[in-house]
Formats: C-alpha cells, structure tokens, sequence
C-alpha cells in the first residue's frame, strides 16, 4: 500500500466580491487568496480493493460522498481510469464553516496526492478542471501563495508573495451556510463594493500589510449579520490590528498586525470570547 501525507493549508480572502451571476446560477467572483499556516493533515493511500474510504478526527466531519475530498478523489479515479480503490484520512485542526476553505483544501490535498501515488496520472489541465468542477476555492488550493481569482475561480494568476508574519484570525461558535450568504448578497440593494483590482494593483507592486490594510474588504460582511463577527472585528481594531476583515462566507475574521507582541495580545483577548483564535502567518 502506497500513501502521501499532504498539509492541506487554509486559505484568507484579503479581499472578496461578487461582481455578478452566470446564466447557469454560479456567481462569478473577484478575489484575493492567501494561504495561511492554520492546516489539516491528508493522507492518502492507493489500495487493490476498489472503492472510497475517508475517515476524519473530527466527528462533524461527512465521511461520506458529500466530502470534496471524496468527490476529489472518485473524480480522479474516473478521469485516470483507475481501478484501485483509495483511502483517505484527514486530520482536522481548519475551522468549519468558517470561509478559510478547509474542505476545498482538502479536496486539493487529494487531488495532488494521486498525482504523486500516480506518477502524474493526469495532465495539468485536466486536474485543474476537476478542481473547477468540485468549487470556486480548489483551484487555488493547487496553486497555493498569494493568488488574484475570478469567474467561479477559474481564472487564476499567481501574485507576488505577500509576507505577513503577524496575523490573527478567530471565529465564534456560529457558522455560516454559504448558500445562505449568497442569498443575502443577492437581496442586497446597493452593495458597497470591496476595492478588490486597487488590492491587486497594490499587490503587484509588493505593498506590505499596513499599505494594503485600507483596501482589504468582503462584499459578505454586509450579508452575514452575525454579533460575534463584529464582535471580533471591534476587538481586533481595539487591540491594534491595521484592518480586520471576515474570510469568505464566513465566519471567520482575520487582523493583520504590525508585530508578534500585539498579535499574541490581541488572540489572548479573542479566546476569552471566541471559539477559535490563533495567531498564524502567511505561506507560500
């Protein structure tokens, strides 16, 4: 038995939008990825008897073939003409329902494992359209760094490293259906749209984390009406963050900060209310 152990990292939107809506329903996004070092652990392993496994840590986790993971990896199965079967263990430490994308990363995870157990079973453009296929985060994922998206994700292009040694994110015991927020986005009347191409712009010219600080936003946070967002929000702004903004759908909220004593400060802060916060920082 052949196995890959994969970190799968989360993944902040410095900045999010949602610019309009495909004929087919899909909305079509601008956005600026950036993964972190918050991650879960994949492990997968190429087996003779056929069929799916997936196991988790994490009991709220679906073992089952509503997991992207397993959609991960029985589309590849299928594109690869694979008759094996695959086992899949995830160990869980990325908030769910959090928008940090951490069943998309793990989807990724398997994804770049089979390639791997393989030997590049599939071509580039081929295990990029099953990322498209499984959702608008996953292409990144393969991708990883500091990336611009739009379309449904699809269009992809890797920016230059954004460093920020210094970040918090936290998140309270409330989720959020993404379905639901896309939703509430599409009530909205008048959206105060994030400056997400100023972001990119800026990006490409290698600002650091207090230039981009003003420019950092997500259109969600005027669907997602959650007190512990602005709660955390107000308590990062009051502990020193540059700018403090929700990830995704939510309902997570990361603060960049300007050094690792106000950081650790400002988490302390968090955890006295928060169900989650870490300090952590960017990867590329």
């Amino acid at each position: 038995m052949k196995s890959v152990t994969r970190t799968a990292p989360a993944k902040i939107n410095l900045g999010l939008d949602v610019v309009g809506t495909r004929a087919d329903g899909y909305h079509l996004l601008e956005t600026v990825f950036q993964a972190v070092s918050i991650a879960d652990t994949v492990t997968v392993s190429l087996v003779e008897q056929p069929g799916i496994a997936l196991t988790c840590d994490h009991n709220a986790v679906p073992c089952n073939p509503k997991n992207i993971a397993w959609k991960a990896a029985q589309r590849f199965l299928e594109a690869a003409k694979i008759t094996a079967g695959v086992q899949i263990h995830i160990a869980k430490r990325i908030p769910m329902e959090a928008g940090m994308g951490g069943g998309s990363t793990d989807g990724a995870a398997v994804l770049l494992a089979l390639q791997e157990l393989t030997q590049q079973a599939l071509s580039k453009e081929t295990l990029f359209s099953i990322a498209v296929s499984l959702g608008a985060d996953v292409p990144f994922f393969l991708l990883g760094g500091t990336a611009y998206a739009a379309g449904i994700g699809e269009v992809l292009e890797p920016l230059p490293p954004f460093s920020a040694a210094h970040l918090v994110i936290a998140k309270g015991a409330a989720g959020v259906s993404t379905a639901a927020a896309y939703q509430e986005i599409d009530a909205l009347e008048q959206p105060a749209h994030p400056p997400v191409q100023q972001l990119r712009q800026a990006l490409e010219h290698g600002a650091g984390a207090a230039e981009i600080a003003p420019l950092c936003g997500n259109l969600f946070e005027s669907a997602v009406h959650l007190d512990e967002v602005s709660e955390i929000r107000k308590s990062m702004l009051e502990n020193g963050a540059y700018c403090s903004v929700m990830t995704g759908s939510g309902a997570a909220v990361f603060g960049l900060f300007p050094d690792a004593d106000t950081a650790e400060q400002a988490c302390t802060q968090l955890k006295k209310r928060a169900a989650f916060a870490e300090v952590c920082h960017t990867i590329q």
